[in-house]
């Protein structure tokens, strides 16, 4: 087992060499085995504005406000009370079902009129759908409530606020559940704070929980198919992710099964 030396907090536009062993990029895969490859296949992972309040609208002409629901809808009392209180960004991640690997995602900003809804998205998670107890190796994505604190990726930053550590470590090739190319999937990721340091980069490998309760989670590029315990997003939404969330609004990930969710 090789070495691992933790990389200094927030790492910013670091290239590193291309002069990268074959074997190290194999590593890097595992690392953050989180893109979705079967065992039985080729082994391949704002600043924000305030809403203002609606005018009353003139008589007999209805209001253009928009409705803010002043709870997150479908996200239960249990789940809300995990939402650290000073977050103001939200990254709602929805399963269709227990089992299922199908998501939605809809960002959200707290104002002082409660959650304002902005994009939704279709994602992919896990293979096998969702769990309470993650273990590595069970192709389920965790539920629950993660900070996310750091991101990075292949590409250039596309103008992240989050640290963004660029690195051929975030390589991948090989094929997914699907049979389709797991290649570009890391071109742009933000890691999701579950047994992951937060302030270092998505590619560090120190497992606050221990190893066996996995690691590696992030948000990343969609690749077409069920992922390892990821959530994934198509490569223009990952991009849009990276320009929105702002660590002055702390920014969460609220993720889960919808009957898990509502809890």
């Amino acid at each position: 087992m090789a070495s691992f030396t933790r990389r200094p907090a927030f790492p910013r536009q670091r290239l590193r060499t291309p002069l990268i062993a074959a074997g190290a990029l194999a590593l890097s895969v595992t690392l953050a085995g989180c893109a979705g490859v079967g065992a039985e296949r080729s082994v391949g992972a704002p600043g924000t504005t305030q809403a203002r309040p609606g005018r009353p609208a003139p008589d007999g002409a209805e209001s253009a406000a928009p409705v803010v629901p002043a709870r997150l809808p479908g996200v239960g009392s249990a789940t809300l009370a995990g939402i650290p209180r000073n977050a103001r960004q939200v990254v709602l991640v929805t399963g269709r079902g227990k089992d299922s690997p199908v998501s939605q995602v809809v960002l959200y900003r707290r104002t002082s009129a409660g959650w304002q809804p902005g994009a939704t998205w279709p994602a992919h998670n896990a293979l096998k759908g969702w769990t309470d107890d993650h273990h590595a190796g069970d192709l389920r994505s965790p539920v629950g409530v993660f900070t996310l604190t750091d991101a990075g990726g292949l590409r250039p930053d596309p103008g992240a606020k989050l640290p963004y550590d660029r690195s051929v470590g975030f390589t991948i090739a090989g094929t997914g559940f699907e049979g389709e190319s797991l290649a570009g999937s890391f071109d742009y990721v933000v890691a999701i704070n579950y047994n992951h340091e937060p302030g270092t980069s998505p590619l560090d490998w120190t497992r606050p929980l221990g190893a066996g309760r996995g690691g590696g989670i992030w948000v990343h590029v969609d690749h077409g198919g069920p992922t390892h315990g990821c959530v994934s997003l198509a490569q223009e939404h990952m991009k849009e992710l990276l320009r929105t969330l702002d660590p002055a609004q702390h920014p969460v990930i609220v993720m889960g099964d919808a009957k898990s969710l509502a809890r």
